[in-house]
């Protein structure tokens, strides 16, 4: 088996089809944004890799699915326990591999990440159980695996969303096969060793890398998956869309988001302040974040000093220190689109407030930014730039507000701070979005529905929701007193 030294981690550069190791003839190759640092030369699949794949986990579906609730509980349960034992190995691949922040990975994301398996295998316990009575018939609603589910994940959070997917797909009785990020595949090849560790049958969960047009393109194309679940780019999505379009797959798509941050008049500006300047963890490089300051105009001038106050603290560096708050941009083909956007958007007249370049840090490090003065039509307001990237926009009325924020083609997420509960449960109502949290950012309840809206996604997952998803919901109608 092929395998590379990550952080101090031996982890495989091979594909995982069929409960082994497969290695590919075509590689490419993976590097640190942290330093340029070349990781590993990374198995790249294709239509072969894919059918090898999706026929392993056809072959695994009905024993897998056959175990019911109560057996996929046991083996998921340790495969949660192995995610949390092999914590500070996963945490620091995932550093090295994509440039997050260690101490988030080792205090948020490597635990959350055991949460989505733990949580969907308790919560398939409580499926199948509803009746539903009606004057002729007793309803009984089943939720029956649906077979076998393709899962493409993203770079900006590989191990954590890759689980999210995983979790209630597997819960579900479904079997996988994982499309990780060409950006980021490391971590997700060591889940699919810690999932052999703990007993998850051979072809239950395999793990195609390589790049998306070719072994990503290869899986939403093939005709035998059962269900696709995809984040990343609305461009993305589209095409994958037309590929599962000719089977009548159904999918689930959480994408891009260009999320208006609300301060109103009566907010607290400290913790709206505090969380603002969190807009720019990760680099910027969050679906959800709040990228565009809606700031009522009467309160303006003092919530900026608090702002810029706030971002101060947010020390450029590398994600490996703990002082370090915002970490590089994954590769430098996105740190040039990210750079574009903003030399575009200030030959447009736009004007920094603060940031607005490259860091003295390194190739890769770009300056926590916010724009000031760009019209709501522009490019840098209207489309998602995924960086440390901000923009200052205030308005006078309510009205005027809800125009701004609703002003997008997007719908993922919305942030609204005001003291008033009534004011915010209003414009909260008024905002479309898959999400939006009041006086908060970033809490993400595992039983709350989750997906966008427009061209923020199609459907919701969590809690039930996901099940919805990755089961066949049947209803069987029983005529009463059929029966002697």
């Amino acid at each position: 088996m092929s395998t590379s030294k990550i952080a101090g981690v031996d982890v495989s550069t091979e594909h995982f089809i069929d409960g082994k190791r497969v290695a590919s003839k075509q590689t490419f190759a993976n590097c640190s944004p942290i330093d340029g640092k070349h990781l590993a030369d990374v198995s790249a699949g294709g239509a072969a890799e894919v059918d090898a794949a999706v026929a392993a986990a056809r072959r695994a579906f009905p024993k897998w699915a056959g175990l019911g609730p109560d057996g996929r509980h046991r083996v998921l349960k340790k495969f949660a326990q192995a995610i949390l034992d092999h914590g500070k190995e996963l945490a620091a691949v995932e550093t090295a591999d994509n440039g997050s922040l260690l101490m988030g990975n080792l205090a948020r994301v490597i635990p959350r990440a055991a949460l989505n398996i733990e949580f969907f295998a308790d919560r398939a316990l409580k499926l199948g159980h509803d009746q539903i009575d009606s004057p002729e018939v007793v309803n009984h609603v089943r939720y029956d695996p649906a077979g076998v589910a393709a899962l493409i994940t993203p770079w900006n959070g590989p191990f954590m969303l890759t689980t999210w997917k995983v979790g209630p797909a597997l819960a579900a009785g479904d079997t996988v096969v994982v499309k990780p990020p060409e950006w980021a595949p490391l971590t997700c090849s060591m889940m699919a060793d810690l999932a052999n560790e703990a007993g998850i049958p051979a072809g239950v969960l395999n793990v195609v890398q390589g790049i998306g047009e070719e072994a990503g393109a290869a899986l939403a194309a093939h005709p035998d998956i059962d269900r696709l679940s995809f984040t990343g780019s609305t461009d993305t999505a589209k095409l994958i869309g037309q590929s599962t379009a000719r089977s009548l797959t159904p999918v689930s798509f959480e994408l891009g988001g260009k999320s208006p941050y609300i301060v109103c008049a009566d907010a607290d500006f400290d913790a709206a302040a505090q969380t603002a300047a969190g807009q720019y963890l990760n680099a910027g490089q969050v679906c959800l974040a709040g990228t565009r300051l809606l700031v009522d105009a009467s309160v303006a001038d003092e919530f900026h000093s608090k702002f810029r106050a706030a971002v101060g603290h947010m020390t450029v560096g590398d994600p490996r220190e703990k002082s370090t708050r915002v970490g590089p941009l994954i590769t430098p083909e996105h740190f040039k689109r990210v750079e574009g956007f903003v030399d575009r958007a200030l030959k447009s007249g736009v004007k920094p407030l603060w940031g607005g370049k490259r860091s003295s840090v390194g190739e890769l490090y770009f300056e926590p930014t916010l724009l000031e003065g760009a019209r709501q039509d522009m490019e840098i307001v209207q489309r998602e730039v995924f960086g440390p990237v901000l923009t200052w926009q205030t308005f006078r009325d309510e009205d005027e507000l809800v125009k701004l924020a609703n002003g997008t083609c997007y719908g993922l997420a919305a942030m609204v701070f005001s003291k008033n509960q009534e004011r915010a449960m209003r414009i909260a109502s008024r905002v479309t979005a898959g999400t939006v949290w009041v006086n908060c950012f970033f809490v993400r309840e595992l039983a709350a529905p989750f997906g966008g809206s427009r061209d923020s996604g199609i459907g919701r997952e969590g809690g039930n929701w996901s099940f919805d998803f990755y089961c066949d919901v049947k209803n069987i109608a029983v005529l009463k007193g059929s029966f002697a």
